[in-house]
């Protein structure tokens, strides 16, 4: 009578292998889980017993009634090809059971690369954009007894969208500087609108606005507050400023723009207005030194915690950033100005490290950049402004202007190094630079 050696099962398992270097044998025929021992038939074939965790399990029958084998590797090409057929030898035998039949392999494919796929997501990209265009076209149904409060009418931005709104049917409550600046706007505008006198840099000239406003609205409240005045000069070379030029343009851009709407909040909460912010793209990326830059970070910072303090209450904000525009703030003789008072007042050390070059040099790069990139049409900001308040859905954020869109967005999602590299590139070098 044959008998054939024990086949063993092998477990890649961290177990199995923790036992055999420990030395425990959970049958005689292997070490371990998995061991097999094979014991002769009456027939006189082997028959294969699978032991393990202390116990043994004959082979099971196949549909044939005949038993379905389990081989191992201590079996021998003329043990095997006794037990699974002439056919089948050492190859066949790895340690684990090997069917009589291979099974059809399942071809998986992943999800994303059938076109179907594609497809669904383009048609699903396509009616967001779809209903998003109907949602933003979406305009209130009527704007006759709404008040909007504007500062900085004087000239610009403030000026145009006090005359455009009216046309429109708002209630204009327009605040100029200067007594000419209010003169001239009440008299060229057609529609209601009404002028008062704001310093936003003086406390008591808001308080009284404010006061004015109240009076105005009366129990309806404020619908809408656009904070548009602002100063840019003097901007330049970071090294070259004082605290008191930091303190003058912030007294304008930021700590104006936040005590206005602070003053006008109840009466915003009681209409469910709006609040619209004149940021700029400049607010995104600090191209030059100077406090223009820094307040109009702050006018961010400030819009967005504003608009989510205000959510709960209706209140919707949003922030304007237009690209250069061609304005006062803009204007090339003003910059120039600003720029040679700055030379003139530096110590000596100081202008010695820059050179005399470098100061004509940067006032020619000032006058390239503001004669190619500014706009003379200030429509596109004012159009921004308009929707703010008019929509249904009011955007958070508008970009003006064919420089922001194309230019100043872009690279303020770069790497800064990228961006400090341009910069650097376009900008005169100092004489006694080190790189």
């Amino acid at each position: 009578m044959l008998r054939s050696c024990t086949p063993v099962i092998l477990h890649t398992t961290p177990h199995w292998e923790g036992e055999r270097r420990r030395g425990h044998r959970s049958q005689p025929g292997g070490w371990g889980r998995g061991a097999a021992e094979c014991s002769p038939t009456p027939s006189g074939q082997p028959q294969h017993w699978v032991v393990g965790q202390g116990h043994t399990s004959p082979p099971q029958k196949n549909n044939g009634g005949g038993l379905t084998p389990w081989h191992g590797a201590g079996c021998s090409a003329q043990q095997c090809s006794r037990s699974l057929g002439p056919n089948t030898g050492l190859d066949a035998c790895r340690g684990v059971a090997q069917p009589s039949s291979p099974l059809p392999k399942k071809t998986q494919h992943h999800p994303f690369q059938a076109p179907a796929m594609w497809l669904y997501l383009l048609l699903v990209v396509l009616a967001w954009a779809l209903g998003w265009l109907v949602r933003d076209r979406r305009t209130l149904p009527s704007v006759k007894d709404k008040h909007v409060f504007i500062t900085g009418c004087d000239s610009g931005f403030g000026n145009l969208l006090a005359r455009r709104l009216a046309q429109r049917g708002f209630r204009v409550l327009a605040a100029c500087l200067t007594p000419q600046g209010a003169d001239g706007l009440q008299r060229g505008c057609a529609g209601h609108l009404r002028t008062t006198l704001l310093d936003v840099t003086r406390s008591d000239s808001i308080r009284r606005a404010a006061e004015w406003v109240r009076e105005e609205v009366g129990e309806k409240g404020l619908f809408g507050l656009v904070n548009n005045a602002g100063v840019a000069n003097p901007i330049g070379p970071t090294e070259w400023m004082r605290i008191e030029d930091y303190q003058q343009v912030m007294a304008v851009n930021t700590f104006g723009a936040i005590e206005v709407t602070l003053q006008l909040l109840p009466l915003l909460k009681r209409a469910r207005g709006r609040v619209v912010n004149t940021s700029s793209v400049l607010g995104r990326l600090s191209a030059n030194g100077g406090g223009y830059c820094v307040s109009k970070y702050c006018i961010e910072a400030f819009s967005d915690s504003l608009r989510r303090d205000m959510y709960h209450f209706g209140v919707k904000v949003s922030i304007v950033e237009p690209g250069f525009f061609k304005t006062a703030v803009t204007n090339l003789e003003s910059i120039e100005a600003s720029l040679r008072q700055l030379w003139e007042r530096l110590a000596p050390e100081t202008r010695l490290s820059y050179g005399e070059e470098f100061f004509h040099k940067y006032l020619k790069v000032q006058r390239l950049i503001m004669n190619i990139i500014c706009d003379a049409d200030l429509g596109k900001v004012t159009r921004c402004m308009e929707h703010a308040l008019g929509a249904c859905h009011p955007r958070t954020r508008y970009s003006a202007g064919w420089d922001a869109k194309l230019l100043w967005l872009p690279a303020s999602y770069l790497p800064a190094c990228i961006v400090d590299f341009v910069l650097a590139t376009i900008l005169p070098k100092p004489a006694h630079h080190v790189r």
